[in-house]
């Protein structure tokens, strides 16, 4: 359905368009970086502000809180700009929030030189998340981990403490490839 292009605004009687603004750094900084860190160590780089933070964390409204070998925990507060059709937010924002705590909780335990791919990710959706879910709290911690593949867990909590999603996760392990 097309808009009215005389009309920002969309279709008349539509309220006007919101706006969202995303800025992010060079990523090729911070993967440079990363070649030469533990998992630990870079992570908390980027947590501390040491290092620029992946543009997909400042695209989804992800911020790093904790940090430790085999457990990651990070918030993401989703607004509007996140919602599907039916007025909720969309679970591929949760599945990216599960992803990237079950993979960095994966990253905690890797030595320098190392690097990580997801191989594969089921997430169970249990509740709906919308604007007023209040901050989500994404927690990621390796259950088993590997020299080859590395099997993780995410639970995902909303605002009131109540758990919206949980997934587990596996991750080939691999040395880093030269750039």
């Amino acid at each position: 359905m097309p808009r009215d292009s005389g009309n920002e605004s969309g279709f008349a009687g539509w309220d006007p368009a919101r706006r969202k603004v995303v800025a992010w750094y060079d990523p090729s900084m911070t993967a440079a970086a990363g070649s030469t860190l533990s998992g630990l160590d870079f992570l908390r780089a980027i947590r501390d502000g040491k290092l620029p933070p992946p543009p997909i964390a400042e695209l989804m409204n992800f911020t790093m809180r904790e940090i430790e070998p085999g457990r990651v925990l990070f918030e993401c507060e989703p607004d509007e700009s996140a919602y599907n059709p039916i007025g909720v937010v969309h679970g591929g924002l949760v599945c990216t929030l599960a992803d990237t705590v079950a993979a960095c909780a994966v990253h905690t335990t890797l030595e320098s030189g190392m690097a990580y791919t997801s191989i594969d990710l089921n997430v169970s959706y249990l509740r709906p998340v919308t604007a007023t879910s209040g901050v989500l709290r994404a927690t990621g911690r390796v259950t088993k981990p590997g020299r080859r593949v590395a099997y993780s867990a995410a639970e995902i909590v909303d605002g009131a403490g109540k758990l919206v999603a949980t997934a587990t996760s596996s991750c080939l392990v691999m040395g880093r490839r030269a750039s």
